[in-house]
């Protein structure tokens, strides 16, 4: 028996900042997981990632990000088995006419630039290759994590967090064996 539509129960919730410019310039702390955590790129050997086909195709999109959004500039980012962490730097706003920056989606043309959309075209493009290449549905869970970090000593443990993954492989709690 299926439920009818609830409004109540069945909206999604958003786990982004309600009023935060996500077009804004800063660092973010990105994590985007494989669809019920299946490792789909690849695996650890002897502490160091292993990338398979899907996983060199995740690094080269990743890597490509700012061919598309030159705003964009890609920091530290490790792919995992069944993740990835990555750094993404937004070095300038996006600006409008005369210069001022972008209130809402509808005046600029096209993609809206934010780190969601960012995401979307990421996950899209991969998504799009395994799906003609491989035997891959569905690669990501919906959604994505991010975090907005400003501080120095943030970046720096982001940085080594990322570094230090594949060592810690098993005991991160996307780990699965």
């Amino acid at each position: 028996m299926t439920t009818k539509y609830n409004a109540g129960i069945h909206h999604r919730r958003s786990i982004r900042l309600k009023h935060y410019n996500y077009r804004s310039e800063g660092f973010y702390f990105i994590t985007i997981c494989c669809k019920n955590k299946e490792c789909l790129f690849g695996h650890i050997i002897n502490q160091q990632m292993q990338l398979n086909d899907l996983g060199n195709y995740v690094k080269q999109c990743w890597e490509n990000i700012p061919m598309f959004f030159p705003q964009v500039r890609i920091d530290e980012f490790v792919i995992m088995p069944n993740h990835l962490h990555g750094i993404i730097e937004i070095i300038e706003q996006v600006k409008g006419k005369c210069n001022l920056p972008l209130q809402s989606r509808a005046a600029q043309k096209g993609t809206s630039q934010t780190i969601g959309s960012i995401v979307r075209g990421f996950k899209a493009g991969v998504t799009s290759w395994a799906r003609k290449n491989s035997e891959i549905f569905d690669v990501w869970q919906r959604n994505y994590y991010d975090i907005l970090f400003v501080m120095k000593k943030s970046y720096l443990q982001i940085y080594e967090y990322i570094q230090n993954n594949p060592i810690l492989w098993e005991q991160d709690q996307l780990y699965v064996d």
